[in-house]
């Protein structure tokens, strides 16, 4: 007999797949839709200029239908070999947990292989879940002999972390001139049919786009972003049916041009002039990076979907009809774009290539964004104050320092290479303009293929170190890719000369200037590692320390990961005070993109439990956002103390036993957060109605306490933060200690929190050579002196601020 059960369960099971599968797919459409406005934005506006670069110089001396069909089947080839299968095909499997981009390369590479120069790493950090990749875990797996060879030598390393450098400098020289040139070729095609347009007046106009583009990223561009998709889209629509037009209407027989043959042809016929537009070929990639630096946002189905099926096709057939108007125009080849435009759908079509322009000037700007947050992150940038608000699309952030600087140094560029949009009616004249005009341009495309060529660098060793593949494999992945790219950076580099050599000087400069912060950051933690408290001079003093314990909590912040720092000794022996509850915190980051709150905070003991020393660990990703709302920080630390606290009392650890000696991974106990009450007061209201408990209370004068009080009132930003009050929950203990240690964290946490941070003056030693002490006293000195301060960076309340004076000589 049939179980008629069973059938009802295995049609119910068919018809949930079914529900899953639809619902799946849905998400990927939706993410692909989104993904238009953020990924694929500079890529999709690259045929506003990709001819116009590409028929400069002696190019324009070919004039013939072969010519343009050669540089057709280049553009469309270089564009399905890097953009399609490289990137979209390939590079987004070598991601870092979904996040793409350089420093995800990066990371994954130092994970596993012992390159990573960041100082502070501990064993405790590859228990985090994201840590190993699933499938490419590098335990019990044979090291190839390059991977030791890089190992054992600390100036391959070096040299790995400045390549990786130099790709993020030449990501934010794009940014530099990729919004500059966008918004040029965009608004120059008013000068088509406005002929008495003087060129002054759409610098003019360029300008005032730029300085508005800039100036809206302090607000954060969630309420305009929603417009980005259905504004791409729109553009790859039209563009694609202009090109078809364009196809139809003045070379049906340029779809031939889609074989490799022509290539063949173009070079025999152009020869070295030939090779040398290659410049302006490889600006059809322009943007590409992107794609692959923001697959963090959306999925790598998502990504394939929106690329292979609307954003290829669209801009092979605008690409493919503007070669077929210029076969047939080449004397129109400097406003071939816009001239190619039929003349009832030029206007909203020139509307459009603006408003492109403008949404791809913006997904550069928030890349450079993430590519300087991730460098601060990795201790490769000077310190920037980074704003993440929470009514903001996820993950944006806003840096002021770099935000501002793009904006004046896109202005210089836009004002100080006007020619761009400067168009002669005779060829003549044309042909002058070009010798001028294009170098600017030319500066995105060896940005471009230079950032590109760093990728397949880093990609090669993943092949090789992290999916533990043949050698030979990752040879014959950088022997492919990496030939064609040196044959685009040879061409790239005859325009050096005139112009070219501006974004690589730019990108030297940033990469200069992250290397001397890492290296004098670096110097710093050894001088502090190799001067930090023994713990034998702890022990050596009683429970108080040696000094007067005060109400209060003390939150010293360190980078060192193990041991107390020289800053706590040197500030107990000059004032000896200090507070009844002492926490050492050590902020840093992690080599993966995110760390979950539940795996964030590492904590542990130092010395006996008398002395209330404790030590947190606070780990990020390189990607994470920190917290800004100083209150919920300190809950946080307080709670997974009292955690720890109670654990050890318990003898459990945590429960899943990730511990590095006496430190603990405390919020993945069950328990956590459950053993206290919380009460919040509003900061609008009276001070006077904020309670402390009577052990707090009376640990104050009252001159203290009407000092506070006054403060209070005359200071409206203080009032208006959050105030919290723990209150541990009546609960039985088997030793009475851990209670008593408990009411000892809560009351100093109702008495207040302290911040005590280090005051460092930083010199090259003595008898150090010319270059470090070049490197240490003037370069990595003016930096300090000239960049955030430590307490903006990590959200430090003023009016909660101890600084400690420290001398370091290097």
């Amino acid at each position: 007999m049939v179980d008629v059960n069973f059938i009802e369960s295995c049609r119910f099971d068919f018809y949930f797949e079914q529900a899953e599968c639809k619902n799946r797919r849905k998400h990927v459409l939706l993410l692909a839709y989104q993904s238009f406005g953020v990924v694929f934005s500079d890529l999709s506006t690259s045929p506003l200029y990709v001819y116009k670069c590409t028929f400069s110089g002696r190019l324009r001396h070919y004039q013939n239908e072969d010519t343009v069909f050669g540089a057709f089947s280049l553009v469309f080839w270089t564009l399905t070999l890097f953009s399609l299968f490289k990137y979209v095909g390939f590079m987004l499997c070598a991601n870092d947990n979904g996040e793409g981009g350089i420093f995800a390369l990066y990371s994954i590479i130092c994970r596993h292989a012992k390159f990573c120069l960041l100082p502070n790493q501990q064993a405790a950090d590859e228990e985090i879940s994201t840590y190993h990749s699933a499938g490419y875990s590098n335990r019990n797996v044979v090291s190839s002999r390059f991977k030791k060879f890089v190992e054992g030598h600390k100036k391959m390393k070096t040299a790995l972390l400045v390549l990786v450098l130099f790709g993020a400098a030449v990501f934010m020289t794009i940014a530099i001139f990729t919004p500059a040139i966008s918004i040029l070729s965009s608004v120059e095609g008013l000068q088509v049919r406005a002929k008495n347009l003087h060129r002054g007046m759409l610098v003019i106009i360029a300008l005032f786009l730029l300085i508005g583009l800039f100036v809206l990223q302090h607000y954060g561009m969630h309420r305009v972003a929603f417009m980005f998709a259905p504004i791409v889209i729109l553009w790859l629509l039209s563009v694609a049916f202009v090109g078809i037009y364009n196809i139809i209407n003045w070379n049906p027989r340029v779809y031939q041009a889609l074989s490799p043959y022509y290539i063949y042809k173009f070079f025999e016929e152009t020869g070295k002039d030939g090779w040398i537009s290659l410049g302006g070929i490889l600006l059809c990639i322009t943007g590409t990076e992107v794609v692959f630096a923001g697959l963090g946002h959306f999925t790598a189905s998502s990504i394939r979907v929106a690329f292979s099926f609307v954003v290829y096709p669209c801009l092979v057939l605008q690409y493919m009809g503007q070669a077929a108007f210029l076969s047939q125009n080449f004397s129109a080849v400097s406003t071939s774009f816009h001239s190619s435009i039929p003349d009832w759908l030029f206007w909203p079509v020139t509307v459009m290539a603006t408003l492109a322009a403008i949404v791809a000037s913006q997904a550069v700007v928030s890349a450079t964004f993430s590519i300087a947050k991730q460098c601060h992150a990795l201790g490769c940038f000077p310190r920037i104050k980074i704003v993440h608000k929470s009514k903001w699309l996820h993950r944006q952030t806003y840096i002021p320092e770099i935000n501002w600087a793009l904006m004046i140094l896109c202005l210089a560029v836009t004002v100080g290479y006007q020619d761009t949009i400067h168009l002669g009616n005779a060829y003549a004249d044309a042909s002058t303009t070009f010798r001028k005009a294009n170098t600017a341009i030319s500066f995105s495309g060896i940005a471009c293929i230079t950032g590109i060529f760093v990728t397949t660098c880093l990609t090669s060793m993943v092949i090789d170190f992290v999916w533990h593949k043949s050698l030979f494999g990752a040879l014959l992945y950088f022997s492919f890719f990496g030939i064609i790219e040196i044959i685009f950076v040879s061409s790239s580099c005859m325009r050096i000369p005139k112009g070219g050599w501006v974004p690589l000087v730019l990108s030297a400069i940033f990469m200069f200037v992250m290397y001397v912060w890492h290296y004098g950051s670096r110097k710093k933690y050894l001088y502090d590692l190799h001067n930090k408290v023994s713990m034998k001079w702890i022990l050596t003093l009683d429970s108080d320390l040696g000094i007067v314990r005060i109400p209060g909590i003390g939150l010293v912040y360190t980078e060192l990961s193990s041991g107390v720092p020289a800053m706590f000794s040197h500030f107990i022996t000059d004032l000896p005070t200090f507070y009844q509850v002492v926490v050492f915190i050590c902020i840093k980051t992690v080599p993966i993109p995110y760390v979950s709150q539940k795996e964030r905070y590492l904590i542990g003991r130092i010395g006996p439990k008398p002395y209330r020393l404790y030590r947190c660990i606070v780990r990020y990703g390189y990607k994470d956002v920190h917290e800004n709302d100083d209150y919920d920080f300190e809950n946080a630390i307080v709670m997974s103390v009292a955690e720890f606290i109670q654990l050890e009392a318990e003898g459990g650890g945590t429960l899943d036993g990730s511990v590095d000696g006496r430190l603990a991974v405390v919020r993945s106990s069950e328990n956590f957060g459950k053993r206290f009450t919380m009460s919040e007061s509003d900061g609008n209201k009276e001070s006077s109605r904020w309670s402390y408990p009577a052990s707090g209370s009376s640990s104050r004068s009252a001159a203290l306490q009407k000092l506070k009080s006054m403060y209070e009132q005359e200071s409206p930003e203080f009032c208006k933060r959050r105030r919290i009050q723990l209150k541990l929950l009546d609960t039985t203990y088997k030793d009475s200690r851990v209670k008593e240690e408990l009411l000892d964290l809560m009351e100093a946490k109702d008495a207040g929190v302290a911040y005590v941070i280090g005051h460092s003056h930083v010199k090259a030693k003595w008898n150090a050579t010319f270059w470090k002490r070049l490197l240490i006293n003037v370069l990595y000195s003016f930096l300090r002196k000239n960049c955030r301060s430590p307490s903006v960076g990590l959200n430090i309340p003023q009016t909660s601020l101890i600084e400690v004076g420290m001398n370091y000589h290097l």
